[in-house]
Order: C-alpha cells, then sequence, then structure tokens
C-alpha cells in the first residue's frame, strides 16, 4: 500500500511538473517563430533594395513609355477620347495585309535560323573548347559591324547588277540576272543573317552543357547514332533552340532598317507603317494604336505557344 501510494504520487508530481513547462515551451516556440518572420521579413527587405535600382529602370524605360503609348492611342486629332484607330484597324484591310507580313516574315526568319543555326551550332559543340571559341568569333563578327552597314552589304550583294548575281552567270546558274532584293527574298536573307547569333548563342550553350557519355551509353545498349540523337540529343537540346527561337521572333516583329531596305518598300512591316504614318501624317493616336495592338497580339501568341509547346518546361524544367 506504501509503495503504490508512493508510485501515485510521483505520478502526480510528474505530471504537475508537465504541465507547468508546457505554457513556458510554448512560448519559446512562439517567440523562436517570430524571430525567423522578423528575419525572413529583412531578408526580403534586403533583397527588395537590391532590385530596387533595377525595378525602378524597367518602371521608367518600359512601363511608362508603354503606358503613355496605350494613352495616346485613344487620343484623335483634336485631343478628344476616340476609337477610330482601332475602328481603322478593322475596317481597312491593309492594317491586316500588314499584320500578317509581320508575323510571316518573323516566323520565316526564325525558322531559316533554326535550320542554319541547329547544325552550326551542335558542329561547335562538337569542337574542344580552344577551336569552339576560334570559330564562335565568326558567328559573333557581325555584332561589330552596324546593322545599317550588314544591310547595305546585302543590298550590294543582291541587286540585279551585284556580285551574287554576276558570279551566277558567269558559272550558268541562271542566264539573266534574278530579282534578289526588293522583295521577300531579300528581306528573309538579311534579317535571317542578322538573327542568327541571336539562335546560336543559347543553342550552343544548352548544348554544351549535354554529357557525351549519354550517347555513348545510347549506343552501347544497342541504338543507331540517328535513334541516339533524336530520343537523346534533341530532347537535351530542345530548351536552348526554344530560348532562341523566342528572342529571333520577338526581335523580328520589330524590326525595321532591314525590310526597309532590303524590301524596297514592297514588305510593309508594322515598324515601317508606323513610321510612314508619323512621316505623312503625323498622327500620333493611329501610331500608338498599331504598337498597342502589335504587342497585345505578341503577348498572346507567346501565351499560347507555352500553353501549348510547354516553354515553361523547356526552359525552366519546369513539369
Amino acid at each position: 500500500m506504501m509503495v503504490a501510494k508512493s508510485e501515485n504520487a510521483v505520478a502526480t508530481s510528474s505530471a504537475h511538473t508537465s504541465g507547468a513547462s508546457a505554457p513556458g515551451d510554448r512560448s519559446g516556440h512562439e517567440l523562436h517563430a517570430k524571430e525567423l518572420k522578423q528575419q525572413q521579413r529583412r531578408e526580403q527587405w534586403s533583397l527588395l533594395s537590391l532590385a530596387l535600382p533595377g525595378a525602378l529602370i524597367v518602371f521608367f524605360v518600359i512601363v511608362i513609355p508603354v503606358s503613355w503609348l496605350f494613352f495616346l492611342s485613344f487620343l484623335g486629332s483634336d485631343g478628344e477620347p476616340t476609337l477610330q484607330h482601332y475602328r481603322k484597324m478593322i475596317e481597312y484591310k491593309s492594317y491586316a495585309r500588314t499584320f500578317s507580313t509581320t508575323f510571316q516574315v518573323s516566323l520565316f526568319t526564325t525558322l531559316i535560323c533554326i535550320a542554319i543555326g541547329y547544325p552550326l551550332a551542335y558542329f561547335l559543340a562538337q569542337l574542344p573548347a580552344r577551336w569552339a571559341g576560334i570559330f564562335m568569333l565568326a558567328v559573333l563578327l557581325p555584332f561589330w559591324t552596324s546593322l545599317l552597314v550588314r544591310t547595305y552589304a546585302w543590298l550590294v550583294l543582291l541587286q540585279r547588277k551585284g556580285i551574287l548575281n554576276d558570279f551566277a552567270m558567269q558559272i550558268g546558274l541562271w542566264d539573266s540576272p534574278v530579282k534578289l532584293v526588293h522583295n521577300m527574298t531579300g528581306t528573309l536573307i538579311g534579317m535571317a543573317h542578322i538573327m542568327l547569333p541571336f539562335l546560336v548563342l543559347p543553342l550552343y550553350s544548352a548544348m554544351r552543357k549535354i554529357e557525351r557519355d549519354l550517347m555513348h551509353a545510347a549506343s552501347n545498349l544497342g541504338a543507331s547514332p540517328a535513334r541516339a540523337f533524336w530520343h537523346i540529343y534533341m530532347p537535351l537540346s530542345i530548351s536552348g533552340m526554344v530560348a532562341g527561337s523566342l528572342i529571333v521572333f520577338i526581335l523580328c516583329l520589330g524590326f525595321y532598317v532591314t525590310p526597309a531596305v532590303l524590301g524596297g518598300g514592297k514588305v510593309i512591316m508594322v515598324s515601317t507603317q508606323i513610321t510612314a504614318i508619323l512621316e505623312n501624317q503625323f498622327n500620333w493616336g493611329a501610331a500608338s494604336a498599331l504598337g498597342v495592338v502589335l504587342l497585345i497580339a505578341t503577348l498572346l501568341l507567346l501565351f499560347v505557344a507555352a500553353r501549348v509547346f510547354k516553354f515553361d518546361a523547356a526552359l525552366f524544367g519546369k513539369g
């Protein structure tokens, strides 16, 4: 009986002790959680302070001009709010042709860059690092030359009495000069040449990260070189191709110099249309409306493409 009473007393005292220490433990955990939250807030504010200069630059360079452009698109020539600029784009078919030409040129230029740039990037990725750096200079060389100079160089090469026509007639490829400039052909040639480095650089970076042992392992398991390339190498390099294609396509949408010079006024893109409106009519509202519609169409197209082709998975490794 005495033993049982002593055991009950010990159990009662331990229960009282645990009950007394529980509130202290909870308060300690709460204090620790508050300190963690404060540290997290301080870290967030420090990161925000580091990003603040860049955010301000983006705000003043991009957000304010685009907002002002959007505002001007709803103003008429008399300064009153109106929707006439957007109604004109619906009523007149010339605007639809302009947008169609812009997206066609951008798409064809991107496809040409992929057709030329993928084998080139693959060739560079297979070379030793030293030789790849030397050959990469040939890809980067156009960046050191003015865009206007490169465009007029293509004009000299492609015109009816240019070097390319003379050489082709001398070797018997064709008998009379072929019209290679002041049309869609010349525009695509010039734009593909200018845009090619923007595809090769990210594609080469993605290919350089692919382990060559994967291809050797596929060969050891019985896969042919073509099958190993399509099932292993191509999926691993798709992120670089998607990134480069997006860069090329978006840059082509706003191109002005090359279509204006090599197109000869026959390849009318949105940028050349905006310039013509400002030079001939000095109508900021109509020009701004064109820019706004092009921006919205580009964003919608990229959104749809991201949903269909899973660009987020290709670029950022997300499922």
